[in-house]
């Protein structure tokens, strides 16, 4: 969570030996063996490649002096804490100089309650480092804010400090932004107010925060922003209400702050503008080939504006990069009430946003209170234990990236490392160990589904078999975690992981397909068809209200969980092409990339709607109303002959069994078959139609069904959906080839490393 440690302090005879920094020298060059020298605000400053910076104190840290820095306490509701108190539970982060821990009160009036512990080695804090601790502690002792991450505890021994914090289980925003690549206007509409929010409350209390980057805004249980690492924050500014320090990460830095003419609560607004870009875009407004070329370029360098955005966020953007800082979007007499009031944020309720009446774009999937879903399991798999601490001389004073609630998983491209793993919380121990596996009950593109047996329960599953090779599991894994709880969603029990596939232990829905039973049926009534269609699509409804689309909606993705066949037993499965989309208007943005950008039309061209998953609700009611397909007579119906049909949009409801039906059912298939998306009922308009909400006056005449024989139908409709998903695809970049992406990777954490 704290900022980390800059560099290595220089000895004082080493600092002597060195020639002194030049007022007019080469403000991007090095300082010989990387010396930290405190400029005054007239002389430019000495970043060092690859590392953040600070040089915020004007303390003479060169010296290797230790000298005791007292922290003081800090209790909740004036009860006084110590180490016995806490149950620890798991790892979270380690670094040099100390670690982070997910812990249980076991003692007091908040038994129970989970935290995050940072634990800091004294012996091995410079006087520097001691100062940040403290100043941090000092800020988040007197701070009370809802986007704010809260300090609960502080205390020490006579070798630790101990930080007890808010345990946010959403990881942070650098995680999200770096799986996504890019959020939609929505999404960043609401995370710009939450810190837009928090920044006001830190801004009213004297403090510029200095490091708003996405590593440093975590997101809690519900999907709401909490602002953290106030280790380069600054409370003391001078009468001009301006500090000089040279500190944060260079491409969020103001120009102000790299010119060192003095900065003050406008840096942050800077900031928030590159974060803003950088949501929207993928990329960073300014970045060049090393740091000497990226300061530069914040100094001088035109942004030219993405003309994808809407006019409200370049409208935003451009006045929140004024170079002048007096001439900045909030720097104004009304402050950062200037920005609130900015036409983007015009949908925004900030009194509602700050009650948290206001639901969050993205849920985190996590399913307990000390769930570590979002955590890097090279510290979670670790035994927690908090080790003795050691003397000065045992500890080398090395750089290290900071303590944070979320750490990324470091990828080790080496070609003798193992694979990164797809699933963070999977179960790494060969499920043959829990589970007798038994025949091969389906197959799909990318996976095989066996039936299995627990050892201990002898209770039966499937178990889905992914080759992670061939496709990425993980978004099929977030869905089923967050809403396997619905009636009608298969249940996932476990997920396992080697180096080969990721197997998913999932309900076992004896049943069968759908399609199957109904077709095969002599009694199935348009009663009965009412009644599954009910349930259906309220399982879409739900998927929908959630911001997920299933996409891939074909008979064999319907079953029966019971042997029976209720409708009531009815389980949607294979979330392999599900989507969690991010906008209200439900468009379903895969992450993509091409020489620049893909631009929306593009993103539009190759997403999915959710009015694809009512289509296909459509196609099944027209089958199980008449054993028949809306547009493929055969399994071998040529696919462009389907699309035509598909794009005439001509349904045919004549002859037998339509006769027998209702017209409030023809209705609806016409309307769900609509050819214009825009013109298809949602999911909750179909629990509204008569046809549904009357469904029980509905006569239960069995429906003449066995025009076609099961085959034949069955492979009429996956001709259907085969069809529609061969159309030509946009050549794309993986993601991995974004300057976005390339970015992440150069900054992934490593021990000894600097990271603000």
């Amino acid at each position: 969570m704290f900022h980390s440690v800059l560099n290595i302090l220089a000895s004082m005879e080493s600092m002597q030996s060195k020639m002194p920094l030049a007022p007019l020298g080469d403000p991007f060059g090095l300082t010989p063996e990387d010396v930290n020298i405190t400029p005054s605000p007239e002389q430019p400053p000495k970043p060092m490649a690859g590392k953040c910076f600070d040089d915020s104190d004007a303390h003479d840290d060169s010296t290797d002096t230790l000298a005791e820095i007292d922290i003081g306490e800090v209790r909740k509701c004036g009860e006084k804490a110590d180490a016995r108190q806490f149950e620890l539970l798991k790892v979270l982060g380690q670094g040099s100089f100390g670690k982070v821990f997910l812990v249980r009160k076991i003692r007091g009036r908040d038994t129970g309650q989970i935290y995050a512990m940072k634990v800091l080695k004294k012996a091995t804090l410079k006087v520097r480092d001691r100062l940040r601790t403290k100043m941090e502690r000092n800020i988040l002792a007197h701070i009370s804010h809802p986007f704010i991450v809260k300090l609960h505890y502080a205390f020490q021994t006579e070798g630790k400090l101990y930080l007890i914090l808010d345990f946010l289980r959403g990881g942070d925003l650098f995680t999200r932004l770096s799986k996504e690549v890019m959020f939609t206007e929505d999404d960043v509409k609401f995370y710009l107010a939450e810190l837009t929010l928090a920044l006001e409350h830190l801004h009213s209390l004297g403090i510029v925060y200095r490091d708003l980057k996405p590593e440093n805004i975590l997101l809690d249980a519900d999907g709401h922003i909490k602002v953290t690492d106030f280790g380069l924050s600054k409370e003391s500014i001078d009468n001009e209400k301006k500090t000089y320090s040279f500190c944060g990460t260079i491409e969020y830095m103001a120009p102000e702050v790299i010119n060192r003419r003095g900065h003050s609560c406008a840096a942050d607004f800077w900031s928030l503008g590159v974060l803003m870009f950088e949501m929207l875009t993928g990329h960073l407004p300014f970045q060049g080939h090393d740091r000497k070329d990226t300061m530069t370029q914040i100094l001088k360098a035109k942004l030219t504006m993405p003309q994808f955005l809407s006019p409200e966020a370049q409208s935003l953007l451009r006045a929140l990069f004024k170079r002048n800082a007096v001439n900045r979007l909030g720097a104004g007499p009304d402050g950062i009430e200037e920005i609130k009031r900015h036409p983007f944020f015009a949908s925004i309720d900030f009194n509602r946003l700050l009650n948290k009446e206001i639901s969050p774009p993205f849920k985190p999937a996590v399913t307990t209170i000390d769930s570590t879903l979002y955590f890097d399991p090279e510290f979670t798999k670790r035994t927690p234990k908090d080790s003795p601490a050691v003397p000065p001389s045992a500890a080398a004073h090395e750089l290290f990236r900071g303590f944070s609630f979320v750490s990324p998983a470091v990828v080790d491209e080496k070609k003798d490392e193992k694979k990164v793993r797809t699933i963070p919380t999977a179960k790494t121990h060969p499920i043959t160990d829990d589970y007798i596996l038994k025949e091969e009950v389906g197959t799909g593109t990318f996976s095989v589904v066996r039936r299995c047996v627990m050892k201990t329960s002898k209770r039966e599953f499937v178990v889905k078999i992914i080759k992670k090779s061939a496709c990425d599991p993980s978004e099929e894994v977030d869905i089923l975690l967050r809403h396997g709880h619905h009636p009608h969603i298969v249940k996932l029990f476990d997920v396992y992981e080697d180096e080969a596939n990721v197997n998913l232990v999932l309900e076992y829905c004896r049943g069968g397909e759908m399609l199957d039973k109904i077709l095969s049926k002599k009694t199935f009534s348009e009663r009965d068809a009412a009644a599954s269609m009910a349930n259906l699509a309220n399982a879409v409804c739900y998927l929908h209200s959630n911001q997920v689309a299933h996409r891939d909606l074909k008979p064999s993705n319907i079953m029966y969980a019971s042997p029976s066949c209720e409708a009531d037993s009815l389980r949607i499965i294979d979330f392999g092409f599900a989507k969690q989309s991010r906008a209200e208007n439900g468009m379903l943005m895969t992450p993509c990339y091409t020489a620049q950008f893909v631009a929306p039309e593009v993103l539009k061209r190759q997403g999915y709607d959710r009015s694809c998953d009512v289509w296909s609700l459509g196609v099944l009611l027209y089958a199980m109303l008449s054993g028949q397909t809306p547009f493929a007579m055969g399994p071998n119906d040529p696919a462009d002959e389907i699309l035509k049909r598909v794009g005439e949009g001509r349904v045919v409801m004549e002859g037998k069994p339509w006769t027998e039906i209702s017209d409030s059912a023809k209705d609806l298939v016409r309307k769900l078959l609509d050819v214009d998306a825009s013109k298809r009922p949602t999911a909750k308009q179909i629990l509204q139609h008569p046809w549904i909400t009357h469904r029980n006056s509905i006569p239960a005449n069995t429906i003449i069904n066995n025009v076609y024989n099961v085959e034949s139908v069955k492979g009429a409709l996956e001709q259907t959906y085969r069809a529609l998903t061969t159309t030509s695809a946009v050549n794309l970049r993986p993601v991995n080839a974004s300057a976005l992406a390339k970015r992440r990777l150069t900054q992934l954490p490593k021990m000894g490393m600097c990271s603000s």
